[in-house]
């Protein structure tokens, strides 16, 4: 489907800056939750479009390209909201009892900005020049373009903001059901096999069923193998050779295992896919700066007028921004070091975080956006850069810092590691937004350096949110590993990814790191790169197992990751079923929105009920007393979910050939 392009349309308006900023506050507070949650985040985008199109029909000169902005702006609540992998660990190590606003804003928006500044002289190289798929920045532009083009295009667009409502009310619901205590919040089993133990779990969750269904079969299957792994053969076997409290239970066993020992290796994992996707991009970064830089000297010594749909920030504009923006930076890590035991070692300590910041940031900005390219922003590796980004820092600051170690000066290091992660993952994600969105943008003819700015102002949105939103989880819930002072309930957030860099960090300064576990991950991890690597070939890229998506299943406890599988598995099975049926492709865009309104529903509620658990004092405010046991809860847990998935689906499916039939 074509999309006509004015010479000049109507792309930034007021009314689609407010619009974009409403939807990013909204999503913002979503991810926050369900990144601490359960350590993954989806990608915005597909339902910001739909909610911006049902909106923005109300006005006849509305365009394709002044919609695209909406879900630009927007998109970034899908990715700055990964900071929280991070941030938390300041809590946990008890730097911080409360999340202050100014520096956590500060870390949030210093990096979105450097984030889009990395990633503009990137885009002909890995946008326009090049053959990546970018699945989640086509399926945003697919939309875009039926929600503007026809009649079915306008029922479809109704269709679609439907699904988004329904997905997100029957999620809360499911959510809300949980909170009741009517049902399981997790369906789980654990057994002996032999001398080890071993066990899998599903979280009572529609959003994971919702994320899987979004991340597709082929990361479904690659955390499904590295299910398999964790579960199937690694717990089995080091319980077997463990040594077992008396009395201890069969999951405690298990967990215990996997959380000392199995989920360090998954760690392993992670990092050298990382690593193994860095080594790849060198050419593609650096034929970028070449082709902007060219593109910069052709306009101006040969006068070449540029299409619109070329036009970036100018890489001159993009140089200065990027230097202007280390003198905050460097005076936000100056205030971060102020009055405590590090204060006499700013200058070194600032200048390093600086030069990392600048360094780093550039080649996380760069894999992120590579990776967002191949399998979708939501799969991109921000845990395997994060953990990367973590050890790097650590080291550096801790080399700095040596001279004058001690207990106090360990924490205050790991705590000044902690925060440059921060900023350097901001970078990274929101490099990797702006790359998806400019393809969003390539396919609706839009004009590259008015995205840019878009996802500028999506960063300053989505900056005001973190905060708040994260210190109000903070007092209602707090997080596993942090001492929990000020919180109401008794049931902290898992918070798995920012448990995990707070680890690293400890043990990269405290010189205590379980190389020996990472070092089995990362052979498993090569192993994986080698395999996917054969698997490509045999298949001509048809198929493949992507190495980060094995380790993040090793990482991830199995109550996450089941659902997931799930979910990816459920979304193949129904794209099949619909494949060949009259109205299928709509009902597939449909599905994708019902999905995305699991997310959405389920997240917020929680948001709410955190707020709730602060104003009543209760740590379970929607508790009811039942006499129903455990595997009562589970089974209704069970045929409650199978329902409502099933029931959409098929609600997906006659909306799509409702869709058709009013085009005849």
């Amino acid at each position: 489907m074509s999309i006509a392009a004015p010479s000049n349309p109507r792309e930034i308006t007021l009314r689609g800056i407010i619009l974009g900023i409403l939807i990013t506050l909204v999503f913002t507070a979503a991810q926050v939750y369900l990144g601490l949650k359960v350590g993954l985040t989806f990608a915005t985008s597909i339902p910001a479009a739909v909610i911006s199109m049902a909106l923005l029909s109300a006005f006849k000169d509305a365009t394709i390209q002044e919609n695209n902005i909406v879900q630009t702006i927007a998109s970034a609540a899908g990715t700055l909201a990964s900071v929280i992998f991070v941030l938390p660990g300041l809590l946990m190590i008890g730097w911080w009892a409360h999340v202050p606003f100014w520096p956590t804003f500060g870390a949030c928006a210093i990096g979105g900005v450097l984030g889009v500044m990395y990633t503009v002289p990137l885009r002909r190289a890995l946008v326009s020049q090049s053959s990546l798929p970018y699945p989640e920045g086509v399926a945003a532009a697919e939309v875009l373009k039926v929600g503007m083009a026809s009649r079915e295009g306008a029922a479809e667009g109704k269709a679609g903001l439907r699904a988004v409502i329904w997905g997100g009310l029957t999620s809360a619901g499911f959510a809300a059901l949980a909170a009741a205590k009517l049902m399981a919040a997790e369906v789980a089993i654990f057994f002996r096999t032999g001398a080890g133990a071993t066990g899998i779990g599903a979280s009572s969750s529609l959003a994971l069923i919702g994320a899987g269904h979004l991340m597709g079969i082929t990361v479904g299957i690659a955390m499904l193998v590295g299910l398999l792994i964790a579960w199937g053969i690694l717990v089995p076997l080091m319980t077997s050779m463990a040594p077992v409290a008396a009395g201890m239970a069969v999951a405690d066993q298990a967990l215990s295992i996997w959380s000392k020992e199995v989920r360090m290796m998954g760690a392993g994992v992670i990092g050298i896919a990382a690593i193994v996707t860095l080594a790849g991009l060198a050419k593609p970064i650096l034929g970028g700066l070449k082709s902007a830089m060219d593109t910069a000297r052709k306009a101006k010594l040969e006068g070449a007028a540029l299409d619109r749909t070329e036009l970036d920030i100018p890489i001159f504009i993009v140089g200065l921004v990027t230097l202007i923006s280390l003198v905050p930076a460097g005076w936000l890590l100056a205030s971060f070091l102020q009055g405590g035991p590090l204060a006499t070692l700013a200058v070194p300590l600032v200048a390093v975080g600086v030069g990392y910041i600048l360094i780093a940031g550039i080649f996380a900005a760069a894999v992120c956006g590579y990776m967002a390219g191949l399998i979708g922003s939501s799969n991109s590796p921000v845990s395997g850069i994060a953990i990367l980004t973590i050890l790097g820092a650590a080291l550096s600051v801790g080399f700095v810092g040596r001279s004058v170690m001690g207990p106090e000066v360990a924490q205050a290091l790991i705590a000044f590691a902690l925060f440059v992660t921060t900023v350097v993952l901001a970078v990274a994600v929101i490099g990797n937004d702006n790359l998806q969105d400019l393809k969003t943008g390539q396919l609706v003819n839009a004009t590259p350096w008015k995205q840019q700015v878009g996802l500028l102002i999506g960063v300053a949105a989505g900056s005001c949110v973190v905060p708040p939103v994260l210190e109000l989880l903070n007092h209602a819930n707090g997080f596993v590993g942090a001492p929990n002072l000020d919180s109401i309930s008794d049931q902290p957030l898992a918070a798995p990814q920012a448990l995990l860099i707070s680890t690293l960090a400890k043990g990269a300064i405290g010189g205590n790191l379980p190389w020996k576990l990472l070092g089995i991950g990362v052979l498993i991890g090569l192993g994986l790169v080698l395999i996917n690597f054969a698997l490509k070939k045999a298949s001509n890229d048809k198929y493949s197992l992507p190495p980060l998506g094995v380790g993040l299943a090793i990482y991830l406890p199995s109550a996450v990751i089941t659902p997931v599988v799930i979910g990816a598995v459920a979304g193949w099975l129904f794209e099949r079923a619909m494949a060949k049926k009259a109205g299928g492709e709509s009902a597939k865009r449909i599905g994708v929105l019902v999905m995305s309104g699991f997310i959405v529903g389920e997240s917020l509620f929680n948001v709410a009920l955190a707020g709730m658990i602060v104003l009543s004092g209760k740590g379970e405010p929607l508790a009811i007393a039942n006499g129903m046991g455990e595997g009562t809860t589970m089974l209704i847990a069970l045929l409650v979910g199978a329902a409502i998935v099933s029931g959409l689906y098929r609600w997906s499916a006659r909306n799509g050939a409702s869709v058709q039939g009013q085009n005849k």
